[in-house]
């Protein structure tokens, strides 16, 4: 039996603004319509990315260098792809993922200021032409998400750092948003969780109309 092949949804933002409890959401509606579903997140997915994950949160390698930091990134990445993101698509899921590509262009092109074109040909390698169908952008001034991400618990590695990192990794996620305006719903953060819920659910209900 052969598959329409599998929407790969991402979910997009800083810290704080909701994207996994509306991840979970846009999941069970999914459900709701006898679709298959994988949920994942970046860095992370796979034992691999996990453990890679570990190493890029922990707060006492802030020594960590840039690249360094990017490179691992997209080694995760690269398993993750392989392993899991493109099976499932294949196999006609739709696979919701907490943070792809954008990301490494808002934290590591726009927050550790790596030039974009280095990102871009190395994702060439790592990511095998595979682009998400749909990105949901989570927005709001930073200080919003990191003020809930830190009562959280511990800040980890990245929300220990300076409120002018937030700030160009926001301006880089909402450039993102305009290059690409059919593929990107940019999503006002500091909404209630229901006024985002139904926003997710007609974009659900396009996205289902048009698969």
């Amino acid at each position: 039996m052969t598959h329409r092949r599998g929407l790969f949804i991402t979910f997009e933002g800083t810290d704080g603004l909701g994207k996994s409890t509306n991840l979970n959401y846009f999941s069970d509606l999914a459900r709701q319509h006898g679709i298959s579903v994988e949920i994942s997140r970046e860095p992370g997915g796979t034992p691999l990315g996990e453990g890679i994950r570990t190493m890029l949160i922990d707060s006492s390698l802030e020594s960590m260098n840039s690249m360094t930091e990017l490179l691992l990134i997209l080694a995760a990445r690269a398993s993750h792809i392989t392993s899991k993101i493109e099976p499932a698509l294949a196999a006609g899921k739709w696979f919701l993922c907490d943070r792809f590509s954008d990301a490494t262009y808002a934290y590591q092109g726009g927050g550790r200021k790596i030039d974009n074109r280095i990102i871009m040909q190395l994702e060439k390698i790592t990511n095998v032409g595979l682009t998400p169908d749909f990105t949901f952008l989570f927005d709001a001034p930073p200080e919003v998400g990191l003020s809930r991400a830190i009562n959280r618990g511990e800040p980890d590695r990245f929300e220990k750092e300076e409120m002018d990192f937030y700030q160009r990794v926001r301006s880089a996620y909402l450039n993102l948003a305009k290059k690409n305006p059919e593929h990107k719903l940019l999503i006002d953060a500091t909404q209630s969780i229901p006024s985002v819920q139904k926003i997710l659910m007609k974009q659900f209900n396009l996205l289902l109309s048009s698969w």
